[in-house]
């Protein structure tokens, strides 16, 4: 066995970990297609952990993920390996932890919440805590916990403060009229 001074066998870890975490994006809510085929960066102040079979790895202190057009930010972000050590979980929690993404359509999606909780096995992605939802030119959903399933792109609410999920859909842009009416016969 080859021994590895500790500072290198850190980087090491830091080096799968991030590596690992290209899985996250690879289904996030409403996300560019083309983001997938980018590479990851990962940066945060404090990394504990490493890729082995069920097993939790640990950023701290200013979490920034960044592949393509998303971005999740936070105070902490936790990755859960399966098994077969795929990733099977991210949570990032933060004040707020967030969320962003340009659509294929161009449309940018914010979502901000206490914890955002992604199944990576299920494509679900869970928003909890003061959760909500806006993209640009489609509207917004507001609640204590927001669910959105990235595969069918159902999406489920619930709130306990007022009782109210909170929602607003916007119309369609219609295309501009003719600025000159219609000549009259004579």
């Amino acid at each position: 066995m080859t021994f590895m001074p500790p500072s290198r066998r850190a980087s090491a870890r830091f080096a799968l970990a991030v590596a690992a975490l290209g899985l996250f994006a690879a289904q996030p809510a409403l996300a560019r297609k083309s983001d997938r085929q980018q590479e990851m960066q990962v940066a945060a102040k404090n990394f504990d952990g490493f890729q082995k079979p069920n097993s939790v790895s640990t950023l701290t202190g200013n979490v920034v993920i960044t592949q393509g057009t998303l971005k999740a930010t936070g105070a902490q972000a936790k990755v859960y390996f399966d098994a077969n050590t795929q990733i099977s979980r991210v949570v990032i929690t933060g004040s707020p932890a967030h969320l962003e993404q340009l659509d294929d359509s161009g449309n940018l999606m914010l979502g901000d919440a206490t914890t955002l909780d992604y199944d990576n096995l299920k494509g679900i992605a869970v928003l909890s805590g003061n959760a909500s939802v806006t993209q640009k030119g489609r509207g917004d959903a507001h609640g204590d916990r927001l669910t959105y399933n990235t595969e069918t792109s159902q999406m489920t609410g619930e709130s306990a403060g007022d009782g109210l999920v909170h929602m607003t859909f916007k119309p369609k842009p219609q295309p501009a009229a003719s600025s000159q009416a219609p000549q009259g016969q004579p």
